[in-house]
């Protein structure tokens, strides 16, 4: 339900918490973190939501000026909602969240798994080898295609068909959540039909390996 509920409080913890502290809305935030998401796919991430609950949430995160929605140009025509530029400021919030709740006990499976949560988390954990060659991965998860990237030491994570790529995987997010706490579980998960890899094949172990587990 649509809710308009304030602390009350002048704090401006209590304030930031009157936008972004009803359940289900920072997590809305969270799958917008790499990019404009259709409906659909945000209702898909926070399976233990409802319809109208997400759609709540977008639209008072729409009020508050923390979420825009937008319509994609033809071909495409689809609307898409995306964070505004003062909604990508609680990215570097959401991200510490995470890393402050990685102590707490796993909920009792099964559990929810995105695929912006584990590219999250591919993104803040990997440590590529600074002298290993720039790479372009194209991972298709959940149906939708992510370009990765990997120069400097750095990873880069878009939401799109990367222009070319030195290799591809294409999994669903829980197994590429086990690839990246045990990447030499890759050609058991290609031969039991879990993943399906092709391309440059040592540059994609070199990408789950890069990922240093907190």
């Amino acid at each position: 339900m649509p809710t308009s509920r304030s602390y009350g409080d002048a704090c401006g913890i209590a304030r930031a918490l009157d936008v972004v502290g009803e359940r289900w809305a920072l997590l809305v935030v969270r799958e917008l973190l790499l990019g404009a998401q259709r409906f659909s796919d945000v209702r898909r991430a926070l399976a233990g939501a409802s319809s109208n609950l997400v759609s709540d949430r977008l639209r008072e995160l729409g009020e508050r000026g923390v979420v825009r929605r937008r319509k994609l140009p033809p071909p495409a025509g689809s609307w898409v909602y995306e964070l505004t530029e003062w909604g990508r400021k609680l990215e570097p919030i959401v991200l510490a969240l995470g890393a402050w709740g990685v102590r707490v006990p796993l909920p009792p499976a099964p559990a929810t798994l995105s695929a912006t949560s584990v590219l999250l988390y591919l993104r803040s954990s990997a440590r590529p080898d600074p002298k290993a060659p720039p790479a372009i991965y194209r991972l298709e998860l959940d149906d939708r295609v992510w370009t990765i990237r990997t120069a400097d030491a750095q990873v880069q994570v878009e939401l799109g068909e990367p222009a070319r790529a030195d290799a591809s995987l294409c999994t669903d997010p829980r197994t590429l959540n086990a690839l990246l706490d045990d990447p030499a579980t890759l050609d058991a998960a290609m031969s039991d039909g879990n993943a399906a890899a092709t391309g440059d094949l040592p540059a994609l172990r070199r990408l789950l390996r890069a990922v240093t587990t907190p």
